[in-house]
């Protein structure tokens, strides 16, 4: 009971002197919008990439620009690899269309799947395929598969990238 006592009897003289000890600012000093865009222009990381790493530049109805070169029709790539790929179409995206991953090591994360212009959801064959071999799978449209494998690529993580092309509409 006397030590509570005594807590109490010295709790105000704390918060006194915590009070005390609390710098005031007449004038806050907040960053610069200029200093901030100047910084950002320094530490631009999208023009930084490697130049043995896989970048999307660009694609149209057909093909993909990757690191400056113009590839026709359907890519896979795996990490810093990017290789043709059969299907033309959505309906081929089948198990023996993506066995590749069966041999790929390391185990990519994650397969995102580019199914061209608008979004369609995998067979479950492909979907049973590809848990079983321990990825994860998404599917977008091919614009962004492509944009998500440039941010995932640059950040040092193992993923995969089947894209149909652009114009690809079934």
């Amino acid at each position: 009971m006397a030590m509570r006592q005594k807590s109490m009897a010295t709790l105000p003289k704390l918060i006194q002197s915590m009070r005390k000890e609390v710098p005031k600012h007449s004038n806050p000093v907040l960053p610069s919008l200029r200093r901030a865009f100047s910084l950002y222009d320094q530490i631009n990381l999208i023009d930084n990439v490697p130049e043995d790493q896989l970048r999307f530049q660009e694609f149209n109805e057909t093909s993909f620009t990757v690191n400056g070169v113009k590839y026709e029709g359907s890519l896979l790539c795996v990490g810093n690899l990017l290789m043709s790929w059969s299907p033309r179409r959505f309906s081929e995206i089948t198990p023996d269309s993506l066995s590749i991953f069966q041999t790929v090591r390391p185990i990519p994360e994650l397969l995102i799947v580019g199914c061209g212009r608008d979004i369609h959801p995998v067979t479950p064959e492909v979907r049973q395929f590809v848990k079983s071999i321990g990825m994860k799978l998404e599917t977008v449209d091919s614009r962004n598969a492509a944009s998500t494998y440039n941010i995932l690529n640059e950040e040092g993580r193992v993923v995969a990238a089947a894209l149909l092309p652009y114009g690809v509409t079934s």
